[in-house]
């Protein structure tokens, strides 16, 4: 099984469409209601629709990135606003934080082979 896409909910496909193309993902699918992206690194899709967004969204979208602290200065340099810088955190990956228009929270992170091979992570005989 692959992970084909993630939809998230937005109040203005519009603005959005345009803070997603800035984050770096290419533009696909358009209609009034519902755009769909391709990540730039592998096949993973990304997309969004219209509708009212949660209040106070849980789900935290990632996007992974080899070198997370030139990405977040160029998205800066092109006006996206940061929650967070990129910090080292406890559980090995860098981090930096963000809000889509609707307010979905958006993680960019670099992990390395913490990703998938933590120090933590499972022995093969249990997964």
């Amino acid at each position: 099984m692959r992970l084909n896409q993630v939809t998230v909910t937005v109040s203005n496909i519009d603005t959005a469409v345009a803070f997603y193309v800035k984050l770096g993902l290419k533009l696909i699918v358009m209609s009034p209601h519902y755009a769909r992206f391709v990540c730039p690194e592998g096949e993973s899709t990304f997309s969004i629709h219209a509708g009212e967004p949660a209040m106070n969204p849980s789900t935290v979208v990632y996007f992974e990135n080899d070198d997370l602290d030139v990405l977040v200065n160029r998205l800066k340099a092109v006006g996206l606003q940061f929650d967070s810088d990129p910090s080292d955190e406890r559980w090995l990956w860098r981090e930096a934080r963000l809000r889509d228009p609707g307010g979905n929270p958006i993680c960019l992170f670099q992990a390395g082979s913490n990703r998938l091979n933590p120090p933590w992570r499972l022995p093969e005989s249990l997964t």
